[in-house]
């Protein structure tokens, strides 16, 4: 019986999320507390990191607001998200695309995976 294990389980929310990979584009539907009002906010982005495993799985979306760049890593059984919805499939070769955070303006586009129905 490990303790930590436990602990993990009680804290996981078991909710279903879309199977989705780096270089993905998702709509995360996130809850923020301001004050005693509650809100969902839609955070918009390209995943461009999966890491962890089991309950401490979390992923890193970034997105650009106002010619900013801004990245926000999500937990993936955080009771706060709402709903993970896939905007569009991405077209990558690597897992982690970190070298994004270099690219600037057309450069820093994905190509869409197209999938044949």
């Amino acid at each position: 019986m490990d303790l930590i294990k436990i602990a993990e389980e009680s804290f996981a929310t078991n909710k279903e999320h879309p199977a989705f990979n780096s270089g993905d584009t998702v709509t995360v539907s996130y809850r923020i507390k301001e004050g005693n009002k509650e809100r969902v906010q839609q955070y918009r982005g390209v995943v461009i990191s999966i890491t962890g495993e089991g309950v401490k799985k979390r992923f890193t979306v970034r997105k650009i607001s106002e010619n900013i760049g801004v990245e926000r890593i999500f937990p993936l059984e955080s009771p706060f998200i709402e709903s993970i919805a896939i905007n569009k499939r991405g077209k990558v070769r690597r897992t982690k695309l970190y070298y994004l955070r270099q690219l600037t303006g057309k450069k820093a586009r994905i190509k869409e995976k197209r999938v044949n129905s």
